[in-house]
């Protein structure tokens, strides 16, 4: 049986921030360290400014992304340039941060998405699994990290128990590294943000039941982890 998500309506950045950090507190407190996953895009930046500042042991958290664009670590649409402008300020200047990969090749192919997703997946396996938070967006498309419906890679990236995928989007610009749904769904707290009318009918619609056409559905309709939802 599925276990409905939380909701919080009219949630604002601060709210959202002051649960993620009593989250990692508490991981801290248990466990010694604490892991979060964040998504880029312009919408989590009032929430990472807000969360930089919370009270936080903040050395002992480590920040991934949820996904990222095969672009430049320099380039206007790199998550990895995002989250050190917005989220490792302040306080959480002392996390640690790892990202995916160090500066992809100029010339893509699936054989360099392989080799990229690959460096991720050793990266990656270093870090304190199953992660504590994962912050996830959503898109008119119903699409969440990278999770594009019908985009190359997409099935794979939902069906692999692999942490990590790579994504071509059709409706999308860039190449993307993904977690993938397994490892989204071994998080202990899934947290979804969304903001606005359209998203709002988006979600409703994908919380009635899980179908692969509305990935973030997939989210939704599950028991494995608790999902709360901040709708500003």
């Amino acid at each position: 049986m599925n276990t409905p998500p939380t909701e919080h309506p009219q949630a604002t950045p601060a709210a959202l921030a002051a649960h993620i950090a009593n989250a990692l507190r508490n991981a801290i407190a248990e466990r010694g360290q604490a892991s979060l996953a964040v998504s880029g895009g312009k919408s989590p930046i009032a929430l990472f400014e807000a969360l930089r500042t919370q009270p936080l042991d903040w050395q002992k958290v480590t920040v991934i992304l949820v996904d990222e664009r095969v672009v430049p670590h320099d380039h206007a649409a790199s998550n990895t340039a995002l989250v050190r402008q917005h989220l490792l300020q302040d306080g959480a200047a002392a996390a640690r941060f790892v990202p995916f990969f160090d500066e992809p090749p100029p010339a893509l192919s699936a054989v360099v998405l392989d080799a990229l997703a690959e460096q991720a997946k050793q990266r990656l396996a270093d870090l304190p699994w199953p992660l504590d938070v994962a912050v996830l967006g959503m898109g008119e498309d119903a699409h969440t990290a990278s999770l594009f419906p019908g985009a190359p890679g997409f099935a794979r990236a939902i069906a692999t128990d692999q942490r990590l995928a790579w994504v071509v989007p059709d409706t999308a610009p860039h190449a993307r590294l993904s977690l993938t749904l397994s490892a989204l769904l071994a998080a202990r707290e899934l947290l979804l943000s969304i903001a606005g009318e359209s998203k709002l009918a988006v979600y409703h619609r994908a919380a009635e039941q899980a179908h692969e056409t509305l990935p973030i559905s997939l989210v939704l309709n599950q028991s494995q982890t608790p999902v709360s939802v901040w709708i500003a």
